[in-house]
């Protein structure tokens, strides 16, 4: 089962909601590899972190919205924060791990700051 299809199971979602729950699990996944690849390279560091504190903070953001907490809407702004600084951040290396997840991290910022 894909994640759209997990999450369009859950009926208490808004479609504004599952989308950012999408782009809040991809940010997640494409942030794991991206801190991953940073690894190991001083210039790299600080992309790294970013990636490691979006990875932990979409991650909860999403769960916080799929099990309807009401607490999901005040970490969507926090979350669309963290998400544009890394993705500022990933967007000033050449690096194409970076620059997809620079991409993937805008769609994010768009849909958690629709849910702030």
């Amino acid at each position: 089962m894909s994640l759209s299809e997990s999450v369009s199971e859950i009926d208490h979602l808004s479609e504004e909601q599952r989308e950012c729950i999408e782009n809040c699990t991809r940010a997640t996944e494409v942030c794991e590899w991206c801190a991953d690849e940073c690894l190991g390279s001083e210039d790299m560091e600080e992309c790294a972190r970013l990636c490691r504190d979006v990875a932990d903070i979409a991650s909860l953001h999403a769960r916080l919205m799929a099990r309807d907490s009401d607490y999901a809407n005040d970490l969507a702004e926090t979350c669309a924060d963290v998400c544009e600084a890394c993705a500022d951040e990933c967007e000033s290396h050449d690096a194409d791990h970076c620059q997809q997840c620079a991409e993937v991290l805008r769609d994010c910022v768009e849909t958690c700051r629709s849910m702030a």
